[in-house]
């Protein structure tokens, strides 16, 4: 099931309809993206894809222009950037795509890091900008602990945020040892702490 929200746009003759469908887990975050370009604008993108020209989208060049794709978007939780990795790549037949009815799907997934229990999602896709129609939608996530709450997207869709909550999630402690700071050095600190608490709590003594 989809959660939608915000205007359907129809596909155009002279856009690039790029659709994205998020997926969200508890600790990756999945995507697929259906590239549709119009018939006025399939010789930009053929050009692009079809690199060496020869009328043949090769393996190599499927895998150039999926890479092309990830590079052009921006995936982030919590304000930490995350790595797309890619997932697979299929193309249709070039006569398909100079019809207006091939459709390349592109599937990504990254692994997200631990977080609290209020999360954000930032999604960010600049391909093709000059050409593209952007939708973005979130599938309702198959694990109940994950809450989906709201849904933002600017005007043309290329940026979208979730904000979703996850049961069982503990939130950050407001004290943080330094990430450098090893066991050792850690369990010194810790009875140096101690030791002072101590030593505060007793009375002075004057010699």
């Amino acid at each position: 099931m989809i959660l939608a929200s915000g205007p359907l746009r129809a596909h155009r003759l002279d856009e690039y309809l790029q659709g994205t469908l998020i997926s969200i887990e508890k600790n990756r975050v999945q995507a697929q993206i259906a590239l549709t370009p119009g018939v006025a604008v399939y010789p930009i993108l053929l050009a692009v894809i079809d690199a060496d020209h020869d009328g043949v989208i090769s393996e190599s060049e499927k895998r150039a222009y999926a890479g092309r794709v990830l590079h052009d978007l921006s995936l982030s939780i919590d304000g930490r950037s995350l790595t797309p990795r890619l997932l697979s790549a299929q193309f249709p037949a070039i006569e398909d795509i100079k019809e207006g009815r091939g459709e390349i799907r592109i599937e990504f997934e990254s692994d997200l890091p631990g977080g609290g229990p209020s999360r954000k999602l930032l999604l960010q896709n600049r391909h093709q900008s000059r050409i593209a129609a952007y939708q973005v939608n979130c599938l309702v996530p198959r694990d109940s602990d994950i809450k989906v709450v709201a849904q933002r997207r600017n005007y043309t869709q290329s940026s979208y945020e979730l904000d979703y909550t996850q049961a069982g999630a503990v939130s950050s402690p407001l004290l943080r040892w330094p990430s450098g700071l090893n066991a050792p050095a850690l369990a010194i600190a810790l009875l140096l702490i101690a030791r002072l608490g101590f030593l505060w709590r007793s009375p002075a003594r004057y010699f």
